[in-house]
């Protein structure tokens, strides 16, 4: 497991070891904030249909799940 500071999250690559939908590689395109500006969520935009998932940022932790970069 590698560690994320999550303010450096936005526009990062990430590719999901298990395709969601026949989508493999994602952006990151936003981050969700609470009322402190606590980072709890981003938003990952599939890079070939565009569709957006909303995920806990603390997912992309998970290298079973999903690898940084684009691979």
């Amino acid at each position: 497991m590698h560690t994320l500071n999550p303010k450096k999250l936005k526009l990062s690559k990430w590719t999901a070891v298990k395709p969601l939908e026949r989508e493999k590689h994602f952006l990151v395109t936003q981050l969700c904030e609470d009322d402190e500006q606590v980072i709890t969520a981003c938003v990952l935009e599939a890079v070939i249909s565009r569709n957006e998932h909303t995920i806990d940022w603390h997912e992309l932790q998970n290298e079973s799940v999903w690898i940084q970069g684009w691979v």
